[in-house]
């Protein structure tokens, strides 16, 4: 929903007189520049790469009246705009970026600009470490079992620019949203919020563990009396930074009682008193799912959603592809997907959701945090490792004195 800070936001934009500069193409810069030029405001896109798909992106960004540079940007240009829109992919320390601050310029991620632009749709914002994209699907996938009309957008893959500018808009949005799209959202203002859980992550690109969970925080940057949120239990960071939030706040938990809570003993997704369906009826595999499907439960009460919606759209959904997804079993050996896993905590959560021996191929680009935490989840049941990619080297230095 449109929040009443960001209303004027595009008015002030066209009255400047000023360019609003967006860096960074793709499917976001794409979507946040068409959606500012529908709405009369001049707009400078520029992007450092250069191809055949950016060719195709400038083409059209000029047929809407933008004025497009590839292979690199104008600096100068960007410090006399009146704003600067950023893509998710860009990191933060790019020159343009760097340069806006300097001058002072409001930086807005595309997920700001989308939320401002939406006409009645009632967001949802998903936010965490880990079990962002599945309990984003989730909600969108029980919401819409339950009669609603709801979609997905954000981080999950398809531009909150996009959604804006469609005719037909949902009712009900799930946002993911990532700790890079949320340092500059200012008027984002999500109707429920959802904090899965935190863990070190992106150490590569913040200086601190407490940079990224400052940033993680900014979901309840706008939090007021009328604010509902759905926060894990059993997470003691996630605890502390929601204590003293403003607004109604629930909790679930996999390791006791709580709004929505997992009944081991009986196998019960549970919502307070009542059975939501059977732990054997959820196709997901591991505990980090059942609090992903109860986080999900949350929500979709809040939504006003019968156990009975519920339960039928927890039965019908699908792992998410390379999210701790299986594949193919070939004689007898189980092969699974969950090359999405991109730090330690989210590999130990996986290692715990295998109830076989298995071997690990673990490897890619290092994100900062050391894989020796990984030796005892992996000591009993792992019965070999194989390191590839940037992490390599790093993951043999680390693993290969505690696993023989």
């Amino acid at each position: 929903m449109t929040s009443a800070a960001g209303g004027g936001l595009f008015d002030r934009w066209r009255s400047s007189g000023r360019e609003v500069a967006v860096v960074g193409l793709g499917k976001s810069g794409l979507s946040a520049t068409l959606l500012l030029r529908a709405r009369g405001i001049p707009v400078y896109a520029s992007d450092s790469g250069t191809g055949p798909h950016f060719d195709a992106w400038a083409g059209s960004l000029r047929e809407a009246g933008a004025d497009v540079d590839l292979g690199g940007h104008s600096l100068e240009r960007i410090t006399r705009s009146a704003a600067v829109v950023v893509a998710p992919g860009v990191p933060p320390d790019v020159p343009p970026l760097e340069a806006a601050r300097r001058a002072g310029i409001a930086i807005h991620a595309e997920v700001d600009v989308g939320f401002v632009a939406l006409r009645s749709t009632r967001c949802i914002g998903i936010t965490g470490t880990n079990g962002k994209t599945t309990t984003t699907s989730l909600i969108a996938h029980v919401l819409v079992s339950a009669g609603l009309v709801a979609e997905t957008a954000g981080n999950i893959g398809r531009p909150l620019c996009e959604v804006a500018r469609a005719d037909n808009q949902p009712d009900w949005l799930a946002l993911e949203l990532s700790s890079f799209q949320l340092h500059d959202s200012p008027n984002l203002r999500p109707v429920i919020g959802v904090l899965t859980n935190l863990a070190p992550n992106h150490l590569d690109r913040y200086s601190t563990l407490g940079e990224y969970y400052g940033d993680k925080s900014l979901l309840f940057r706008n939090a007021d009396a009328s604010s509902f949120w759905v926060t894990n239990a059993d997470d003691p960071e996630v605890e502390k930074m929601t204590r003293a939030i403003a607004g109604s706040r629930v909790r679930f938990s996999i390791n006791g009682r709580a709004d929505a809570w997992y009944d081991r003993a009986g196998g019960q997704l549970m919502l307070a008193d009542a059975a939501v369906l059977h732990r054997t009826e959820l196709p997901l595999l591991g505990d980090h799912n059942v609090a992903n499907a109860l986080a999900a439960v949350l929500v979709a009460r809040r939504a006003g959603c019968s156990i009975d919606g519920m339960g039928q759209g927890l039965r019908s959904f699908r792992a998410i592809p390379h999210r701790v997804e299986p594949v193919r079993e070939v004689e007898g050996v189980l092969w699974i997907n969950d090359s999405k896993s991109t730090n330690i905590t989210s590999t130990e959560v996986a290692i715990a959701a295998l109830d076989r021996h298995f071997v690990l191929l673990l490897g890619g680009r290092h994100k900062g945090e050391p894989y020796s935490r990984l030796a005892e989840p992996l000591r009993n049941r792992c019965r070999a490792v194989v390191a590839y990619g940037e992490a390599g080297p790093l993951i043999v230095r680390d693993l290969s004195t505690s696993l023989k």
